[in-house]
């Protein structure tokens, strides 16, 4: 289908969600997540100024780099890896066909 996407989501269980996500409604990876119900607090409302929506990157999509925010944000997190990433600061676009991601433990 047009304009969606299929990305799969690890949750903390070990459990993979298959998500479809909309490509023209302005949408980040953290509010997709959210609308699935996943545990993706977003506590900040996707502004990069928590760490609540920190989630590993699996697979080998190409993500824009990391904003001076999002790093000082996961500089401060829990757990983080070479591949974390704020879901806030990952737009949804056709590029993130087929992205797979990890929701990182939490505190």
């Amino acid at each position: 289908m047009e304009g969606i996407i299929n990305i799969k989501v690890t949750d903390r269980e070990g459990v993979t969600h298959e998500l479809e996500a909309p490509t023209d409604m302005n949408m980040n990876l953290m509010e997709v997540c959210k609308s699935y119900e996943l545990p993706v607090e977003g506590t900040c409302g996707g502004m990069a100024l928590c760490a609540s929506c920190h989630m590993y990157i699996l697979s080998d999509h190409q993500l824009a780099d990391l904003s001076d925010d999002e790093e000082d944000m996961l500089d401060q997190a829990f757990f983080v890896e070479d591949n974390s990433r704020l879901g806030c600061q990952i737009p949804i676009t056709e590029e993130l066909e087929g992205l797979e991601v990890k929701l990182a433990e939490v505190e």
